[in-house]
């Protein structure tokens, strides 16, 4: 599973979902799902380019990869 890691590297850097937001041009609504989701969202290649100029990251330091469970694995 590919584990969506903004959260983390949002606390890193001390930003908040409101500056989030400014920062890449989004409403604070969407902004907050995308700090909330598990795992990758959808995102176009714009918004993946605003949120890594926004933090100062790599696209990499946004995901981690985590071998699925077996549980996890008959779910689907």
């Amino acid at each position: 599973m590919i584990e969506w890691r903004l959260r983390v590297v949002m606390a890193e850097r001390d930003v908040g979902v409101g500056e989030l937001a400014e920062k890449i041009g989004i409403n604070r609504v969407n902004a907050s799902r995308l700090k909330t989701a598990k795992t990758m969202p959808r995102l176009t290649e714009q918004t993946l380019d605003a949120l890594c100029k926004a933090l100062d990251c790599q696209p990499g330091d946004l995901l981690r990869y985590a071998p699925s469970t077996k549980e996890e694995l008959e779910q689907t």
